[in-house]
């Protein structure tokens, strides 16, 4: 039985994942016909359906706020028997060059809160290269997980190269996200909005939604292949 979800519906093998509950019930309306929600309990919002694009089964999951509550999601939704996930989700943005608003492809994260650093010796955790290729040629950055800037990543030589290039955004999850579904055998990958910057900026309530619609697109696209 899985620890927090308690499905009402079906999940399809492929999802994108998202924090925010509300986030989650937009992308359903945007991306599935006629979404069923799957899952409601702890006010994790879950909906399931066909995807508008591809025609193929499609699950938007609500992971709510942080590493630890995705975590124990992802597993959930690993038992519920999901395979490939994308994550879209919100970042600070630490790189001048990006402007808030920007779709981002993340190519590595570092490992900087305690569960991605516990799972990836290397850490750096990696998204699935097919997922990867798939979600386009969009800015790629890596992103850090915590509030340490920097690392001194080991391990394979992809690892280590990411390792070395400064952040170009932080945030809560994305790090735990790929580094948990590496453990539970589940393709991940993700894209992030640049929702902040260091300077306080901060999008608008409209930008940020229009931003998640595209962002969802491009993860149901992915998903349909």
């Amino acid at each position: 039985m899985p620890l927090r979800l308690r499905p009402s519906n079906d999940f399809a093998s492929d999802a994108i994942c998202v924090g925010d509950p509300g986030r989650a019930l937009l992308l359903a309306q945007e991306l599935l016909v006629k979404p069923l929600m799957s899952n409601h309990a702890r006010g994790l919002w879950g909906y399931t359906g066909m995807a508008k694009e591809g025609d193929t089964p499609l699950t938007i999951q609500a992971t709510g706020m942080g590493a630890a509550s995705a975590a124990i999601v992802l597993e959930d939704l690993a038992e519920l028997g999901v395979r490939r996930v994308v994550r879209v989700g919100t970042c600070l943005v630490l790189d001048a060059d990006i402007e808030l608003g920007e779709v981002l492809v993340v190519e590595g994260a570092l490992c900087k809160e305690a569960i991605s650093a516990e799972l990836e010796p290397s850490g750096v955790a990696m998204p699935d290269r097919v997922l990867l290729e798939g979600l386009g040629s969009g800015r790629r950055v890596t992103v850090s997980s915590g509030n340490r800037l920097t690392a001194s990543g080991h391990g394979s030589a992809e690892a280590s190269s990411e390792a070395k290039r400064p952040p170009a955004v932080a945030d809560l999850q994305t790090a735990a996200v790929l580094a948990v579904a590496k453990s539970l055998g589940i393709a991940a990958a993700a894209l992030l909005i640049a929702e902040r910057d260091r300077a306080d900026g901060i999008l608008s309530d409209d930008a940020l939604e229009a931003a998640s619609r595209m962002a969802g697109r491009a993860g149901a696209r992915t998903l349909s292949t």
